[in-house]
């Protein structure tokens, strides 16, 4: 189901003729599908990439391979280069990632519910958000995608 954040994010993007892409790891699809639930967001999602494991997140996207291996797939910097591959990968204007740990337990060192967004674009200033959320796996990846979105309102 749509929120009205989605839809936000949607209709600003169309009055700024912007494009978005995103690359998802703990949200698994879910930002993207939430964004592809509103009507006319093909006007402005280019596409979105699924890195759920960690070489993907080098292979697919560009993240730094060196990053990935002392850092873990948990890290702001990941979650930057996440969001500058999906823009290039899709020619997007603005990228969006997700990455963390949904649970129920920890991983790569960091506890369940560890979240980082970012928001990338040409020109712009990289924009990154480390978030400890509270509640199960499914409550984590919801909450992981509103924040993701509001960080692209912000």
């Amino acid at each position: 189901m749509t929120t009205g954040v989605a839809a936000q994010v949607i209709m600003r993007l169309r009055s700024s003729r912007l494009t978005l892409a995103v690359a998802e790891s703990l949200t698994g699809g879910l930002l993207g599908a939430e964004l592809v639930a509103v009507p006319g967001a093909s006007a402005v999602f280019r596409g979105g990439a699924l890195t759920y494991a960690t070489d993907s997140k080098a292979e697919v996207l560009g993240v730094d391979a060196e990053l990935l291996a002392s850092s873990g797939p948990v890290h702001p910097q990941v979650a930057v280069q996440m969001a500058d591959g999906a823009r290039s990968l899709f020619g997007a204007d603005l990228a969006l990632a997700t990455t963390g740990v949904a649970g129920p337990g920890p991983a790569d060192g960091h506890p369940a519910g560890t979240v980082y967004v970012a928001c990338t674009g040409q020109g712009r200033s990289p924009q990154v958000r480390w978030h400890l959320l509270a509640g199960g796996r499914p409550a984590v990846r919801a909450a992981a995608v509103q924040l993701a979105l509001a960080l692209l309102l912000d």
